[in-house]
Parts: C-alpha cells; sequence; structure tokens
C-alpha cells in the first residue's frame, strides 16, 4: 500500500536546497515560522484558560445537561468552519499583507471576546459569544498555516508545522496551568480567568502586528524585479476537482466525525475517576506536554516516511486512548497519563501534518482557500460530533458513547487508508 504523500518531483527542491543534518535547528527555520509560533504561543495561554474551565463552568456553574453542552461545544467548534473559507478566500485576494490582515482580524475578534464573557451568564447570551470567538478562531487559521507553508520549504514543511505547533501547544501547557492557579487564589476565580485572558490575548495581536512580516516568500515567489502573476479565481469546486484535495478533504470528513472533543474526554475522565472539580482545568495539561514533546519529531518522521501515513497513524493513537476509557481497568493516575499521553500523541501526528499534506496539494497562489477547504471538511465534521456524543451519553451514558465513537474510528480510518491508497509510479 503506498499513501503518497511525499513531496513529488515538481515540488521537491534539488538535493542542494535539502536541510543538511546539521542544521535541523530552530535557527534554520524562517523567521515567519518562530514568529508566528510565538503569537500562536501567546494566543494559545489566552484560549486555553477558558478552554479549561469553560466545560466545569456550563455542566457544574450552570447546570447544563451533557446534550445541552455538546450543542454548544458544537457550536464553540463548528461555527468556525463556516468561516474558514471566507478568511482562506479574503487572504488569498488580498495582495501583499492579504494574509496577515485576515489573520490580525480574526486573532483580535477572539480577543475581543474574552471580557464579553464577564458580562453574560445565560446560555444563549454564552454560546453567541463563544460563536464570535469562533468565528475569530475561523477566519485566522487558514492565513497563518498559509503564511507558514509559503515561508518553508517543501521538503521541511511538516518540521516547520511541527515547530509551530509545539510553540503552540507550550501555550496549551501554560493556559489551563493559569487558569488552575487563579481559580484557587481568587475570590471570583471564573472572572480572573477571564480577564487575565483578554490581557494576554491582546498582547499576541501586538505581537502579530509588529513582527510578522505583510507577506511570507520562499524561493518560488517573484522577486522585486519581477512582476507578480495575476492571482488565479479558483473556487471550492475546482479545488475539490483536484484528486489529492478531494482524498485529504473526505479523510478529514470521515475521521472528524468519529473525533470527541477535547472537552466530552476530558469529562469522561474526571467522572470515571470522580476528579474534585478544582483538579479538572489540570487535565489538559497531559494532553499538551505529549503534544509539545512529539509535534518536532513526529513532524520531521512525517516529511521522511510520509505524512499521510502519520496523519493516519496517529487517529490509530485517538483510538487506543477510547479503549482505553471504556476498558474494565483501574490504575487512577495511570489510567489518565496514558489516555493524555495517546491523546497529545493524536495531535502531533495530525494537526501540523494534516496542513503540511495539503499544503503539498494546492498552488502557491489559492494556498489559504485550499487549507481552508480540508479545514472547514474535518471541523464541520467535528461539529456534527459534538451533537451525536452529546446526545448518545444522554441517552446511553458516557462509557457506551465512548464506544461507540470507538468502533466509528475504526471503520472511518479503515476506510481513509482505502481512500488515501494509490498504487506507486512505474
Amino acid at each position: 500500500m503506498y499513501l503518497t504523500d511525499r513531496p513529488t518531483a515538481a515540488t521537491t527542491p534539488p538535493d542542494d536546497r535539502r536541510p543538511a543534518p546539521g542544521r535541523r535547528s530552530l535557527a534554520a527555520l524562517p523567521s515567519t515560522v518562530l514568529v508566528l509560533g510565538t503569537v500562536s504561543l501567546i494566543t494559545d495561554v489566552s484560549s486555553e484558560m477558558i478552554t479549561a474551565v469553560l466545560p466545569l463552568y456550563l455542566v457544574t456553574e450552570l447546570g447544563l445537561s451533557p446534550l445541552g453542552f455538546g450543542v454548544l461545544d458544537g457550536v464553540y467548534n463548528g461555527v468556525s468552519a463556516l468561516v474558514r473559507l471566507v478568511g482562506g478566500r479574503l487572504s488569498d485576494r488580498g495582495e501583499g499583507g492579504g494574509h496577515k490582515t485576515v489573520a490580525a482580524v480574526g486573532y483580535g475578534l477572539s480577543a475581543l471576546c474574552k471580557p464579553l464573557l464577564l458580562m453574560v451568564h445565560s446560555l444563549p447570551w454564552i454560546g453567541a459569544v463563544l460563536a464570535v470567538d469562533r468565528t475569530g478562531k475561523g477566519l485566522r487559521t487558514a492565513p497563518r498555516d498559509a503564511m507558514i507553508s509559503l515561508a518553508a520549504e517543501p521538503a521541511t514543511r511538516g518540521r516547520a508545522f511541527g515547530v509551530h505547533r509545539a510553540m503552540d501547544t507550550a501555550g496549551a501547557l501554560c493556559g489551563p496551568l493559569v487558569a488552575f492557579l487563579l481559580l484557587r487564589a481568587a475570590a471570583e476565580g471564573y472572572d480572573a480567568v477571564f480577564t487575565v485572558s483578554f490581557c494576554i490575548a491582546v498582547l499576541g495581536v501586538v505581537v502579530l502586528l509588529l513582527f510578522v512580516p505583510g507577506r511570507a516568500r520562499n524561493a518560488a515567489q517573484p522577486t522585486a524585479a519581477e512582476p507578480a502573476p495575476a492571482r488565479p479565481r479558483m473556487p471550492v469546486r475546482a479545488l475539490l476537482g483536484r484528486p489529492e484535495v478531494r482524498r485529504l478533504t473526505g479523510c478529514a470528513v470521515l475521521l472528524g466525525l468519529t473525533t470527541v472533543s477535547d472537552s466530552f474526554l476530558y469529562l469522561t475522565l474526571q467522572r470515571r475517576l470522580d476528579l474534585p472539580a478544582g483538579w479538572f482545568p489540570l487535565l489538559p495539561l497531559g494532553t499538551a506536554a505529549a503534544f509539545l514533546l512529539l509535534a518536532v519529531p513526529l513532524g520531521a518522521i512525517a516529511d521522511r516516511l510520509g505524512r499521510r501515513r502519520l496523519f493516519l497513524a496517529g487517529h490509530l493513537a485517538l483510538l487506543c486512548a477510547y479503549g482505553l476509557l471504556v476498558a474494565p481497568l483501574t490504575g487512577g493516575p495511570l489510567l489518565v497519563c496514558a489516555v493524555l499521553v495517546l491523546h497529545g500523541a493524536f495531535y502531533a501526528a495530525t494537526d501540523g501534518v494534516l496542513a503540511a499534506a495539503t499544503a503539498d496539494a494546492v498552488p502557491e497562489e489559492v494556498r489559504g482557500s485550499g487549507l481552508a477547504v480540508v479545514q472547514t471538511g474535518q471541523t464541520a465534521a467535528r461539529f456534527v460530533c459534538s451533537l451525536a456524543f452529546g446526545a448518545a451519553w444522554t441517552a446511553w451514558g458516557d462509557r457506551t458513547a465512548v464506544l461507540a465513537a470507538a468502533l466509528g474510528l475504526a471503520l472511518a480510518a479503515a476506510l481513509s487508508a482505502r481512500l488515501l491508497h494509490r498504487p506507486a509510479p512505474a
């Protein structure tokens, strides 16, 4: 079986342009990747502070049912799917700094939502604020990934995305810890979390505006002496007409339909082990730590062995995590560590790796749109999964719902492997 995701002759640089083994350091990466990683690190501290406390806040403080939380969690993760295509298209059409401009609007919109959580306390208003926050995320994701892919050489895109995701995850590691400390130290814990989150988010926007260049440039882009070619207008239908994009999108949708949201996974762990509420914000730290440690090495492995192979392997790690959640095992801390490590390995093997694989299949001129197409399919599928999982939990209980997700993921992985299968060229 061959899952053809290695750079082809048309995209692989000559041997003399490939990084030597001794240059596999952060200094060898374009500054754009490192600065965008810094922006994501800061922003993720802010966003993960909210994410760490939100499930408990909604379920415990507001008394939301698992089905109600599934709807809200679906909105939180699914609204971005509706605007990712918009963000990708707008950034491709912008001249010069289009990617940076759209990304800045997205980061700024999410930052403005943080103080609004201090002012709303009813479920509809909280849902509206979270929808606007996810709109910002949807706008910024494709332009940001487009800047990374355009700045990095094709042969090292997996490592570039791995470094970015590792820096992003360092923020995800710090965010829940800050939230945990604030909840324990402040009298009005949730208000303190929302206020500090807003201040940190503003800092991320400032770093983006001041230090990220207006246009990522790699060796394939025109120089100042050469006129820039006219930007093609490739509609979504035409992008999906490209076989590689269509296959990647199909796999992202199939696997996304059985990818249980982080919040549900942490709630399942918390209920199974009866953890105190004050310790709940620490659960994402295990996922973030594993992601941080594995993102760069797995990105480099993807460059060597195949990005799509690793993408599928990451979902097998998630399947193992599901298995541990439903197995009649004891062990307390060991079980928690095993599930969270597998969860982090899943993200390290799929998040940046899928973006790198998509960048290989999409022309530079519509890179933002191509990334948005695949990401939109994945996010929309995860939106459906949140709704279905919340309903299954309400009807059958958490363990049966996880078992159903595990069976669905096994089937989706088998179908995805077949979808990506293509004979090797003669």
